[in-house]
């Protein structure tokens, strides 16, 4: 199982020192992927931990790009409504030009009134948007002669380097239809393997269905205190059939985040 961990965009720990340390020290120990995540325009009451202080995933994923050489770097996950279809599919390719090809682009419809009111977009239309979204940008980058028409305008889509693995966040059926449908990867929250299994058993029955290989599934979610119950769960993932792990965290200091990846590379060695 390939390990990974959430680098903190938010909060007292997103200051560029301690981002910069953070993803060094990743990459010294190994992991496989870091992770951003994005939220827009957090309300008041609900800014504990961060209090509102959000940086904007895609820049810093631009950050790490130029930080790092050697492990993928990841959003969990885009909201896809929240921004319009071309400056997406825009900054996607170019993070994925600059970075060597390194971008994991999870992708999801969000879920937080607030911020869908503070961006005018109807909520009950998120689903709609996502997939819409999510269509125009494979056929950016999937364009023969790099040519794409957007409102009966051609135009030139380059930098076109090769599309970045797509990742669907969410655990409702509509999520699995989506991952089915379009999709290279599947990303549940929550590393328990007793809900997870008959979520994972219903995508290889789609799979099957539709005739293509099971897309891979990072699971994402905060490891249990002991240590053996920590690789005891996520063992049992990977026998579902779980590729890699994304742990979330909280942490401030620099010294937090390096016990943090220090345990997650035992874990990595027990479970190889």
């Amino acid at each position: 199982m390939k390990i990974g961990t959430q680098i903190r965009n938010m909060g007292p720990a997103s200051t560029t020192s301690r981002i910069l340390h953070c993803a060094k020290q990743a990459e010294v120990v190994g992991l496989d992927h870091i992770w951003t995540v994005d939220h827009i325009a957090i309300p008041p009451e609900d800014a504990e931990g961060s209090n509102g202080r959000w940086l904007d995933p895609l820049a810093m994923l631009a950050f790490l790009a130029a930080a790092t050489s050697k492990p993928m770097i990841g959003i969990s996950v885009l909201v896809l409504p929240y921004r319009t279809a071309l400056p997406t599919a825009k900054a996607i390719a170019t993070i994925q030009e600059l970075s060597n090809e390194r971008l994991l682009f999870g992708i999801g419809p969000g879920w937080m009134q607030p911020e869908f009111d503070a961006l005018g977009v109807n909520r009950k239309h998120r689903g709609k948007i996502t997939d819409e979204t999510m269509d125009f940008i494979r056929t950016c980058f999937d364009a023969p002669d790099d040519i794409v028409e957007l409102n009966g305008q051609e135009f030139l889509f380059r930098p076109r380097p090769k599309r970045p693995p797509i990742l669907v966040g969410g655990m409702t059926d509509a999520a699995l239809e989506r991952t089915i449908r379009c999709a290279d990867a599947w990303l549940p929250i929550g590393i328990d393997p007793e809900p997870l299994a008959p979520r994972i058993a219903r995508l290889k029955e789609m799979a099957e269905a539709a005739n293509r290989a099971c897309p891979d599934v990072y699971i994402i979610g905060s490891l249990p205190e002991e240590q053996d119950r920590a690789v005891e769960m996520l063992a049992g993932c990977a026998e579902l059939g779980a590729t890699d792990y994304i742990q979330v965290s909280r942490y401030e200091t620099e010294q937090d985040f390096d016990k943090i990846i220090s345990r997650l590379d035992d874990i990595k060695r027990q479970l190889a």
